[in-house]
């Protein structure tokens, strides 16, 4: 076939292709609302009609801060909140990343600025049960629409949202339940969770019952979701290993409107596929059953100094040494988040598992004793909890991190080899990407397969000998201009990201915490599995319903400038 340039707007022509082993969507392109092909009115509320009146038209959350629209009241509400993930995750449709809303309808743009839906879906779901699940993959394929699965809208990649889509929003699927599982592989403690829970309600309901869960740092991340699906870090992890490592059981609905149960036993493909292969292309996952720990006590260190008063050498000397000790503190089943500028360091915090204050001290003491031989001030916390919970709530939790933030996003695990052969180098990246204005983020840790033991999974193989998972991001000011943005990206995806992937060209980076733009997004996000997971997207998703913007097989379609997906495979 050769290479089409087709409008969308343009006559949709179906074709029959009998190539053998590969499938094809239906015709060439997604229904835009502005095609003929668009379901009419009647066919919406038809439709809204047969899930009970489960479906919500798209209106942009900041609409109220644009003219005719405008209220001052509202608005000012929405600017004041806008940071806050709960403001957002409550939403069918808003989408978190300035980089992918775009500024189509922002509330610090001028009133009388355009309010566009811009990259937002079309319309959701509110789905409660499979069935829910099931009619809208009907519906998307009868109409050839754009489907999207959306969670809570954490996501810097665009992968929860997409122009003229409707979305599976699986948000409210809130249960959670503590059960003995057992399997082949493990018999314990486990917890089967709702799609739609958070990292901060699972926390909470494990503590209630002497547990523990691995999850994320953000508290209204989607435990279930793109998180645990992508891999999934912890401040748990030097101790039982990624999000990805601990899944037990998922519940899903494929691409062909089936309810399916996959575990190591059963369907093991979709298992492997879903514990590390990537959200929102094999299936919409109804429920995720995961291990649970016994719990233990927690030991938190915050760490901070800058450049002032000591120079950028001394600095940048104590950051090397800081990259140099933490093989150490990770190897005792520390993690550590790292936020580093070219002015100031921020440990915040060292999670120590089953580790008194005591003990935290005498291991960070070294790293003290340097930054007093440096000449370097320091402030440091160290705070003993009795659960993780406390732990979480005391010194994770109220971290700025936890709030929406506006940047530009690239990322890269650095190998423990790195650090042990070439340090130096790694601090000079540090050095220089930050006097660029870069912050570096650093989550050190350590997932090697000494830690997690047994695990069957897709997660990318860089992680298991990375001691860290890096993080790079660059400003997006309220209102900023598009232009200027765009062009901290570029750098981002032609600069600062290559100069990390330098250091260790064979590695990866944790795919929910990337470049949009990653050049080499397979090799980056999946590696040597790609291949295998591509055939068992085709094998659950043989018509491509499901897309994803750097998902497996997603480059099968390509998207044009108004945001619509052709199909683009073979051409």
């Amino acid at each position: 076939m050769g290479h089409f340039r087709h409008t969308i707007a343009s006559t949709l022509i179906a074709f029959c292709l009998f190539s053998v082993g590969i499938a094809y969507p239906s015709t060439l392109c997604r229904c835009m609302p502005t095609d003929a092909c668009w379901p009419s009115s009647d066919e919406w509320a038809s439709f809204n009609n047969s899930l009970g009146g489960k479906l919500v038209a798209t209106r942009p959350l900041a609409l109220p801060c644009h003219e005719p629209d405008y209220n001052s009241t509202v608005c000012s509400y929405l600017q004041s909140q806008w940071t806050q993930p709960e403001l957002h995750d409550k939403s069918s449709s808003s989408i978190m990343a300035a980089s992918i809303a775009n500024e189509a309808c922002d509330p610090f743009t001028p009133v009388q600025s355009s309010c566009t839906l811009g990259n937002m879906v079309s319309y959701s779901v509110n789905a409660s049960t499979p069935s829910d699940f099931s009619q809208t993959i009907a519906f998307a394929r009868t109409k050839n629409i754009r489907l999207v699965i959306r969670n809570t809208g954490h996501d810097y990649l665009g992968k929860s949202t997409g122009p003229g889509g409707l979305s599976i929003w699986t948000h409210y699927l809130k249960t959670i339940d503590f059960l003995n599982y057992t399997s082949p592989q493990y018999t314990g403690p486990a917890v089967k969770i709702g799609a739609g829970i958070q990292d901060a309600e699972v926390y909470a309901a494990a503590d209630n019952h002497n547990y523990v869960v691995v999850g994320g740092d953000c508290a209204t991340v989607g435990a279930a979701g793109g998180y645990t699906q992508g891999g999934g870090h912890s401040a748990l992890s030097s101790k039982f290993g990624l999000a990805a490592d601990q899944t037990l059981e998922w519940e899903v609905i494929d691409g062909n409107g089936h309810f399916l149960t996959a575990t190591r036993n059963q369907n093991p493909d979709l298992y492997w596929a879903l514990s590390g292969g990537g959200g929102g292309t094999y299936g919409v996952v109804y429920s995720l059953t995961a291990k649970a720990h016994p719990s233990f006590s927690v030991t938190g260190a915050v760490i901070s100094f800058s450049a002032e008063g000591s120079g950028a050498d001394q600095f940048f000397e104590a950051v090397g040494y800081y990259h140099k000790l933490l093989p150490g503190y990770t190897a005792a089943g520390g993690v550590a988040i790292a936020q580093i500028t070219n002015t100031s360091f921020l440990l915040t915090p060292l999670t120590f598992p089953n580790m008194t204050a005591d003990s935290v001290t005498d291991m960070l003491q070294p790293f003290l004793n340097r930054l007093d031989e440096i000449g370097i001030s320091y402030h440091m916390n160290i705070t003993e909890s009795s659960t993780f919970l406390e732990h979480y709530e005391a010194l994770i939790e109220p971290n700025p991190t936890q709030l929406v933030e506006n940047a530009q996003y690239g990322g890269r695990f650095i190998p423990l080899s790195v650090i042990q052969e070439n340090n130096d180098a790694l601090t000079a990246v540090v050095r220089n990407v930050t006097q660029e204005g870069v912050t570096f983020v650093g989550i050190g840790l350590n997932v090697s397969a000494t830690v997690v033991g047994d695990v069957y999974n897709s997660a990318h193989p860089s992680w298991r000998d990375a001691a860290l998972s890096v993080i790079l991001t660059t400003p997006w000011p309220n209102g900023a201009n598009i232009s200027d943005m765009e062009t901290l990206a570029t750098q981002m995806t032609n600069k600062w990201v290559p100069s990390l992937t330098a250091l260790a060209s064979e590695s990866g980076c944790y795919m929910n915490e990337a470049d949009p733009h990653q050049p080499d997004w397979k090799q980056a996000f999946y590696g040597p599995n790609y291949a295998s997971l591509y055939s068992i997207k085709m094998k659950y998703d043989p018509d491509h319903i499901f897309y994803a913007p750097t998902a497996v097989g997603s480059d099968d379609y390509e998207v044009q400038e108004n945001g619509g997906l052709c199909w683009s495979r073979g051409n």
